[in-house]
C-alpha cells in the first residue's frame, strides 16, 4: 500500500491547486483524477468558454465595423475554427499544470478514487490501495438534468456537448439564464444563431442585482437576442430533424420549434459512489459539509470545490485548495470571506458582483446607502463606444462598510479586485474615493461610485 501526506481526489481547479500548494509546503503529495487535469474549467467550462466568447467578440466588432469608420465586404466566420482554437488554449493550459504538479512533486495518479475509510482510498480500475494522514475530496459537480426531458448529447446537450461541437444550430433554445446559459446566447448569437432564452425566474441573471439585471434585458434585446422570463420548459419533443419546446409561463403556453437545445440550469455534486458512507463524511443533498477551514465532520478529512455547495466557481475552488492544504501543513491561514469573491459573467456588457445586492441588504435590515454611476459618462468608455451599463456600491450608511458592489460594462471582470480588497481592508467608499485613478481609464466608475455614496460624484 503507498502512503502519502495528502491524498487529493479529483484534479479540477480545486484539486490541482490544493496538490501544489501540498508540494510547496513539503507534504508528500497524491493527485487522482479519473479523467482530464483541469476539470471541468480548463477541458469544458471557464476556459474554453472564453475562447469562444473573445471569438464572438472579435465578430461582433467587425459586425459594427461602420460605427469606426471602417468597411467590410464579404465578412465569413468559420465556428469550427473558432473552437479548434479553444481547445489548442485547453492544451496549453492543461500541459501547463501537468507540468507545475511534476515540478512540485505531486504524483499524478489516473482513475476513480473511492473511499475505503477515512485515511484508505482504493483507485479503479487497477485496484491500488492509497494511505493518507489526510484526504482531499474535490471531485466537482456535473450538470444538473431537466426533469423529464433526458439529454441525448446531439439535439439535447448540455455545456459539456456544445462546447466542443464544431457546429453552430440555426436555431437554439437555452434553458437557464445564468451565467452559463447567457455566456452560450452571447456566442451563438454572434455567430448567426436564433436564441431564445427561457428562465424560470423572473429576470436573466436571476442571482444579481435586479438593476444589473434589468439592463443585461435590455442590452439583449438591443442585439437581438430573444428571452422569456417567468417562464419554464415542460416538454421537449422531437419533431423530424427539429425539436418541438413546450413553454409555459406568465404570458402563456408557447410551442417553439428549434434545431438545439441547450439546458443550463445548474448543477448537482459529484459525491455518490466515491465512499462517503464508508468514511462517515456529512453530506446534505449530496454536498458535502464543511467549516471554515473545509474540514468535513470526519478528522482529516477535507473536502473544496464545488462538490461543497459553497460558491460553485472555480476561483473559489482554488482558493479553498490552499486553504486546505495550509491547514493540513500546520499553517494558521484565514478563513475565506465569501461576500469578497467575485461572481461573473463574460456576456457583453460583462457582469461582476460581490456581496449582498441592495434588496438583500435591505432585506437584513440595513440602513443603506448606494452611489452609482454610468460608463456613458466615462471617457475611456465612450472612446471604446462601449458605453453600456454602470457601477453601483450599495454599503453600510452609518459606518460605511461595503456590502456589495455591482458591475455592468465593458471589461468590468477585471475590476472587482480593488473591492475584494478593500473589504479584506475593512475600507469604505470614501477613502476608495480618494484613491487617484489614471484617466482616461475605465476603473473611474468605481471612483466615481463610490464619490456618489456621499452624493459628491464629480461627472455625473
Amino acid at each position: 500500500m503507498n502512503e502519502y501526506d495528502v491524498v487529493i481526489v479529483g484534479g479540477g481547479p480545486g484539486g490541482y491547486v490544493a496538490a501544489i500548494r501540498s508540494g510547496q509546503l513539503g507534504l508528500r503529495t497524491a493527485l487522482v483524477e479519473r479523467e482530464n487535469v483541469g476539470g471541468v474549467c480548463l477541458n469544458w467550462g471557464c476556459v474554453p468558454t472564453k475562447a469562444l466568447l473573445r471569438n464572438a467578440e472579435v465578430l461582433n466588432l467587425f459586425h459594427r465595423a461602420k460605427e469606426f469608420g471602417i468597411a467590410v465586404d464579404s465578412l465569413q466566420a468559420d465556428y469550427g475554427k473558432g473552437v479548434d482554437r479553444s481547445r489548442r488554449v485547453v492544451k496549453r493550459l492543461t500541459t501547463g499544470v501537468r507540468a507545475l504538479l511534476k515540478k512540485n512533486g505531486v504524483e499524478v495518479i489516473e482513475g476513480t478514487g473511492r473511499l475505503r475509510s477515512a485515511d484508505t482510498l482504493v483507485v479503479e480500475p487497477d485496484g491500488r490501495s492509497l494511505r493518507a494522514a489526510d484526504i482531499i475530496i474535490a471531485t466537482g459537480a456535473r450538470p444538473r438534468a431537466l426533469p423529464g426531458i433526458p439529454v441525448d448529447g446531439e439535439r439535447i446537450v448540455t455545456y459539456r456537448q456544445a462546447i466542443v461541437d464544431r457546429s453552430v444550430p440555426e436555431s437554439i433554445v437555452i434553458v437557464g439564464a445564468g451565467p452559463i446559459g447567457m455566456e452560450f446566447a452571447e456566442v451563438y448569437h454572434a455567430y448567426g444563431s436564433q436564441v431564445t432564452v427561457v428562465e424560470m425566474l423572473p429576470h436573466l441573471l436571476p442571482l444579481e442585482d435586479e438593476e444589473i439585471s434589468e439592463t443585461m434585458e435590455r442590452a439583449f434585446r438591443k442585439k437581438g437576442v430573444a428571452f422569456r422570463t417567468g417562464a419554464r420548459v415542460e416538454a421537449v419533443v422531437p419533431e423530424g430533424d427539429n425539436l418541438v419546446v413546450h413553454i409555459a409561463g406568465d404570458a402563456g403556453d408557447e410551442r417553439l420549434t428549434v434545431a438545439r437545445v441547450l439546458v443550463a440550469i445548474g448543477i448537482q455534486p459529484n459525491s455518490e459512489e466515491i465512499g462517503l458512507d464508508r468514511a462517515g463524511v456529512q453530506t446534505e443533498r449530496g454536498f458535502i459539509q464543511v467549516n471554515g477551514q473545509m474540514r468535513t465532520n470526519v478528522p482529516h478529512v477535507y473536502a473544496i470545490g464545488d462538490v461543497t455547495g459553497k460558491l460553485p466557481l472555480a476561483h473559489v475552488a482554488m482558493a479553498q485548495g490552499v486553504l486546505a492544504a495550509e491547514v493540513i501543513a500546520g499553517r494558521s491561514p484565514v478563513s475565506l470571506n465569501y461576500n469578497a469573491i467575485p461572481r461573473c459573467t463574460y456576456t457583453s456588457p460583462q457582469v461582476a458582483s460581490m456581496g449582498l445586492s441592495e434588496a438583500q441588504a435591505r432585506e437584513q435590515g440595513r440602513d443603506v446607502a448606494v452611489g452609482r454611476f454610468p460608463f456613458r459618462a466615462n471617457g475611456k468608455a465612450l472612446a471604446l463606444n462601449d458605453y453600456e451599463g454602470f457601477a453601483k456600491i450599495v454599503s453600510d450608511s452609518h459606518y460605511g462598510e461595503i456590502l456589495g458592489v455591482h458591475l455592468i460594462g465593458p471589461e468590468v471582470t477585471e475590476m472587482l479586485p480593488e473591492f475584494g480588497l478593500a473589504v479584506q481592508l475593512e475600507a469604505t467608499p470614501a477613502e476608495i474615493a480618494r484613491v487617484v485613478h489614471a484617466h482616461p481609464t475605465l476603473s473611474e466608475v468605481l471612483m466615481e461610485a463610490a464619490l456618489d455614496v456621499e452624493g459628491a460624484a464629480i461627472h455625473k
